[in-house]
């Protein structure tokens, strides 16, 4: 059988099985590529060679960074700022994400702003209870508008700005891509808010955490830790000075416990020895206070407002506290316990023991099974404790820091490292799977994140772009995807320059469904170049329907790597994307045959 009608059969078959989504996305991509190898289509190294594309390397890295920005609060404190300044109205929310995301696009490109949009996302539906596959396709959809607002949106305007100047065509300058960008955009808000909550799915994503934004508060008000937290003011005769924290001998006075070290501001102060004029954060009874305070010369201060204020002080980005159960055959079993003591290792303090929910009577007690512990230490401690068998934690550190400390420890590497893979990006300095590669490694060398995080990426997406990726060789080498171009051009040519530049982008529009934006842009350029010169027109105007056909990435999940960054998390299916996608597609399309040509003319 010929190669070409080989390749288009599986590629109609492979459509199908997508369609159906009776199998995974994964699975069908890789019967896809076996398919063309088996049939002869491809060889082997052709067939397989998707796996080892830098495209892969450059969506792992991609997905390795938002695991960056979102456990060191970066996504966090962008998303409580949102949630701030956007009010109570979701829909004022929904839109200020959505502008967020294509100003975030139009500087930095739209592979970059989705990393940096997608821990927003999250947190945005978390803590709002908009369901993911509400919102996380509209911020693909936002950013892949976005796109058209400047150069440096997206490769394919690169692509076709070059193309024009090389065809002698009107160019096509840094800003002028907001002529189509800005109405592109504003038009797709609308659509988005208007028939988005009918159109999209309504289902919950099980990657996604629990609402954890009121977690701490819970454990205080559990726990009762409020009623014992009291501030000493270190006074400058005091034997304390100079002392860390840590280092404070308090078992003079049983039951009491130092919590940590307090500035005037309340703010923890995280490895200083104690001064004057710091406040010292104790916990127990009150006659043990007051005999602490008068031995160790330190003021008593007037207790917490609220206790939100005792939250705060316990629950910040250097410390927080962790609920731990103890589970049948554990060598805890037995173990004396009491509040204010310290683990062997000395980075975590038992704040209180509760058994069937009550508070265990006594100064110490022997641990049975079911009891339940609240700790306090740093983040570094709870999460080298979560994996400690002998103990169940009741929700894992990391999940609740991620949620409600912004700006956590790392943050600011975080964002200098996003930085800098703005500028590799922006500049071209090196091939973006490079910039990406560099980024995501100064993350894992700064502990921005482990390398077991690292390696929790969702890699269905890559396995997934990994088997398309020999489709689109296999219709570029039989030569199925410039038989396509070339005849819808022989149908909607007769129809004049307007209806050439429909029949571009729908072409450019359907390819890029299957294969990259890029290489949809790359196959269409040459034949808008030569249908100008036919005809005797500017290939300017024709190189926008190919750009915006080619950025009209919204019908399928693996068209573009910044739907692939939203699948999992927006728990969709390969059927979800055509609903909403189709009519931003036809308003794509009505940008380019109305506004386009005001202003870049045939």
């Amino acid at each position: 059988m010929n190669p070409m009608v080989t390749t288009l059969l599986i590629l109609v078959a492979t459509m199908a099985l997508f369609i159906w989504n009776r199998w995974p996305a994964a699975v069908v991509a890789v019967m896809s590529l076996l398919a063309l190898y088996l049939t002869g289509v491809l060889t082997m190294h052709e067939a397989l060679g998707g796996f080892g594309d830098p495209l892969i390397v450059f969506i792992a890295a991609l997905l390795g960074i938002g695991i960056g920005l979102e456990t060191t609060g970066v996504g966090t404190w962008a998303g409580q700022w949102l949630i701030h300044h956007a009010g109570k109205s979701r829909l004022r929310l929904i839109a200020s994400l959505l502008i967020l995301s294509a100003v975030t696009t139009a500087l930095i490109g739209m592979n970059g702003a989705v990393v940096a949009m997608l821990p927003i996302a999250v947190i945005v539906c978390v803590q709002t209870r908009i369901m993911p596959s509400q919102l996380m396709m509209p911020v693909s959809i936002a950013c892949l508008t976005g796109a058209k607002l400047t150069l440096l949106g997206s490769p394919v305007n690169v692509i076709a700005a070059s193309a024009a100047d090389a065809a002698g065509g009107a160019p096509i300058r840094f800003f002028e891509w907001s002529i189509v960008g800005l109405p592109l955009l504003a038009g797709s808000l609308v659509i988005i808010l208007l028939f988005g909550p009918r159109l999209l799915p309504k289902r919950n994503s099980g990657s996604l955490p629990a609402d954890f934004s009121r977690h701490a508060h819970t454990l205080v008000e559990q726990y009762r830790i409020a009623d014992g937290v009291h501030r000493l003011r270190v006074r400058a005769s005091s034997p304390l000075i100079g002392k860390l924290p840590g280092d404070i001998d308090v078992t003079p006075y049983p039951g009491l416990s130092v919590l940590g070290l307090l500035d005037d501001q309340d703010t923890e102060l995280i490895g200083t020895a104690v001064a004057e004029g710091h406040h010292l954060l104790v916990r127990g009874d009150a006659d043990s206070v007051g005999r602490l305070a008068g031995d160790l010369h330190l003021a008593i201060r007037e207790p917490f407002a609220e206790s939100q204020t005792i939250t705060n002080a316990l629950f910040n980005r250097s410390s927080g506290l962790a609920e731990v159960v103890i589970p049948p055959r554990s060598a805890l079993v037995g173990q004396t316990v009491f509040p204010g003591m310290a683990t062997h290792e000395g980075d975590l303090i038992v704040l209180a023991v509760q058994r069937g929910g009550n508070d265990v009577a006594g100064p110490a007690t022997q641990l049975r099974v079911g009891d339940h512990l609240l700790f306090r230490g740093t983040w570094e401690a709870l999460d080298k404790h979560f994996s400690d068998p002998q103990m169940l934690m009741v929700d894992a550190p990391q999940m609740i820091r991620r949620q409600t400390v912004a700006l956590s420890r790392g943050a600011r590497e975080a964002i200098v490292i996003l930085l800098v893979l703005v500028v590799l990006l922006a500049t071209n300095a090196v091939p973006a799977a490079v910039a990406t590669l560099i980024c995501v490694t100064a993350m894992v060398l700064t502990r921005v994140i482990t390398l077991n995080q690292l390696y929790s990426i969702d890699w269905n997406t890559c396995v997934l772009v990994g088997g398309m990726i020999p489709l689109a060789t296999a219709m570029s080498k039989t030569g199925l995807a410039n038989l396509l171009g070339e005849y819808v051009i022989q149908v909607v040519g007769a129809g004049g320059p307007r209806a050439l530049m429909a029949g571009l982008f729908l072409v450019a529009a359907a390819l890029t469904q299957v294969i990259s934006n890029n290489s949809a842009a790359l196959v269409m350029v040459p034949i808008a170049v030569a249908t100008a010169k036919e005809l005797g027109v500017s290939a300017t105007p024709l190189l926008i329907a190919v750009a915006l056909g080619a950025g009209a990435a919204h019908l399928t999940p693996m068209s573009t790597p910044v739907n692939l960054v939203t699948y999992g998390p927006g728990a969709y299916q390969f059927g979800d994307y055509w609903k909403l996608g189709a009519l931003i597609v036809l308003w794509s399309m009505t940008v380019v045959v109305v506004i386009a040509p005001l202003y870049w003319s045939f």
